[in-house]
Order: structure tokens, then sequence, then C-alpha cells
């Protein structure tokens, strides 16, 4: 069904090296993620495989898949290119290839951003690109572990990550960033 070899020579001919490396240690990553927490194999390497797979496209093409997308988008994703890519390969997966698998596609939609109430595959996907095996930023190291002992303390965490890298830079937050954070946070508290 997901044709994993076609996905891969497609992504071949479409993404740098560099960004294909990238795609093919994601989907990796999903694989073991996805062995280690119950969730299916297959369908978390096909997303990780290719939640990238708009990445590299110019910017009008990825805006033009965002509108055309009718995904719900805030106006914090509109205004930030570099998160259009997600929305931009969550439409494209439906539309070209005929995805229909609704965690597939918010896994591609939301890998960036997160949000509340994630799926289990949208948490692997989300998290297998923030360790996978070519990324090297400080805590990486810490995140790992994090990410193979407790994947709700490793979503608060990834979170913290990314909110305090927008915050960094100057950024805005999405409303399903913040939510997502507000999610965790809410989830640990009751569980401990």
């Amino acid at each position: 069904m997901y044709n994993i070899s076609d996905k891969k020579a497609f992504l071949k001919e479409r993404l740098s090296k560099k960004r294909y490396i990238h795609s093919l240690n994601v989907s990796e990553e999903c694989i073991k993620l996805a062995k280690l927490y119950g969730e299916d194999t297959k369908k978390a390497e096909f997303a990780g495989l290719l939640h990238d797979i708009c990445k590299e496209l110019p910017s009008d093409e990825q805006y033009q898949m965002v509108v055309e997308s009718k995904f719900s988008v805030c106006r914090e994703e509109l205004d930030t290119r570099s998160l259009w890519h997600g929305i931009a390969g969550a439409y494209f997966v439906k539309k070209e290839f005929g995805i229909e698998d609704i965690d597939i596609i918010n896994a591609i939609r939301f890998h960036t951003v997160g949000r509340a109430g994630m799926s289990r595959l949208e948490e692997i996907v989300y998290l297998a690109d923030l360790v996978s095996a070519e990324r090297d930023y400080k805590d990486v190291e810490r995140m790992r572990k994090l990410v193979y002992s407790n994947l709700e303390k490793a979503m608060l965490e990834a979170f913290k990550f990314s909110i305090e890298s927008v915050l960094k830079k100057g950024g805005v937050l999405p409303d399903c960033t913040v939510d997502g954070y507000n999610f965790y946070v809410r989830f640990l508290k009751k569980i401990h």
C-alpha cells in the first residue's frame, strides 16, 4: 500500500542529497519509535519518509498549496515561510498520492508546529524529526534518551525547545504550538 521504494526514488529525484538523507534518517527513526511505542511501523516509516516532501519547493509553490489545501491554518503559520512545507506536504501526499489516512496527513501537517491531542504517529514523526541520526544540536543526546524513555515528557521538552528557538529568532508562535505545549504540561501534571 505504501510503496516505500517508489517514494524513496521519487524523493531522491526531488530533494537535495542532504534533505534526502534526513528523510531516510527520520523514516528509520520512526520505525524504531513505532516498534517501541506500539504504532504501525509501515505507516510510521511512510509518514517519516515523506514529512519534508515539499521542503525544497519554491516559496510561491508551497504557499499556493497551503492556500489550496483548505486546512485550518492560523495567521502565524501563514506569516512564517519555514512552516509552509508541512502543510504543503500534507496536501501534496493527499492530492498526488491519494493518501486519505488522516493520521499520516496530520503527522506530515503538524511535524514542525505540533498541536494538542496529537496521535501517537504524529508524536513519533515530530520527535523522529528532532532526533534523527544527523541531528547534532547541543542537547540532542539528552533528547534522544528522553524520546526512548518517556514519549510524553519528550513531547513537552520538544515543545519547549521549539518555542525557545522561535523566541530567540523573534518569530511568532502558531496557536497550535502554544496549545500543544499547554496540552503536554496539563497531561503530565495529571499523571504525576
